[in-house]
């Protein structure tokens, strides 16, 4: 079976630095994936050469079997390649509707203004509401909304477009734990309908999703599995540790991340 989206032997150097070396990575249809990583894993540029905005040094990105290198950011994003960025990118002085009768429309405030939406589109907004549970919040500032519930709004706006692909960077990041268990319910409820790509510190939110997890480490994936086979992994232990055997935390290279603070994954 062809994959929605393949990475194949890219790499990135930034002045002889080495974002991402050589890394292969592929995700089928309806999939959802989690990706952690330390610090400096090269997550960040990884999601840049999926959205065009940065283009490998080497190798290729494939999306449903078609070479996205040297397409641009916009051409991608309508190919079926949506980002939620860490910071939520809500228009702050409109409500949560009219921020997804913009992303529904596809058009300008003022243009919207005058013209308004039609009945499949309203009902469409309406939907995607429902889905992201903002009905009571419809008419609220994005202002005033919590760092959750704008979270929740962006993605919205994000499937307003109907991407295959989503790819979310870091999503409870300051949010309560109420709006994070909240969120990977969301997420979970997407993935089927959508292959959805998460990137995460949180381990307890990662683990929550009981999704496979690729661990990327110096640009290229370290390992693969299930949460329980990451955390056992004498290789992710050493590279979250930095050494085989910690004091401060009672572990030695048999032992999981289990009792490592979520904050220093």
């Amino acid at each position: 079976m062809t994959s929605l989206l393949e990475l194949r032997g890219v790499s990135v150097s930034f002045d002889g630095f080495l974002a991402l070396n050589d890394l292969n990575l592929s995700l089928q249809h309806g999939e959802l994936r989690a990706v952690i990583g330390p610090n400096g894993a090269g997550k960040t540029t990884f999601l840049d050469v999926i959205t065009g905005k940065v283009r490998p040094t080497k190798g290729d990105v494939f999306f449903r079997g078609s070479s996205l290198v040297g397409t641009s950011e916009h051409r991608i994003a309508r190919l079926g390649i949506g980002r939620k960025f860490q910071t939520p990118r809500v228009y702050q002085n409109l409500s949560a509707r009219r921020n997804l009768e913009l992303a529904v429309s596809r058009r300008s405030p003022f243009d919207l203004l005058f013209r308004g939406l039609d009945g499949s589109r309203q009902d469409r907004v309406a939907h995607l509401l429902g889905v992201v549970g903002l009905q009571p919040q419809a008419q609220q500032l994005a202002g005033g909304l919590s760092h959750g519930q704008k979270q929740w709004l962006e993605i919205a706006m994000l499937l307003a477009q109907d991407p295959d692909l989503l790819l979310v960077d870091e999503p409870v990041a300051g949010l309560s734990d109420e709006e994070t268990e909240r969120t990977g319910e969301l997420l979970r409820s997407l993935a089927g309908d959508h292959t959805v790509l998460v990137i995460e510190h949180d381990m307890d939110f990662i683990r929550n999703l009981d999704s496979p997890v690729t661990v990327l480490h110096e640009g290229h994936v370290l390992c693969e599995g299930s949460m329980e086979e990451v955390q056992s992994d004498p290789r992710v232990i050493e590279v979250y540790l930095g050494v085989e055997d910690d004091p401060e935390y009672g572990m030695d290279s048999s032992s999981n991340l289990h009792d490592r603070p979520s904050s220093e994954l």
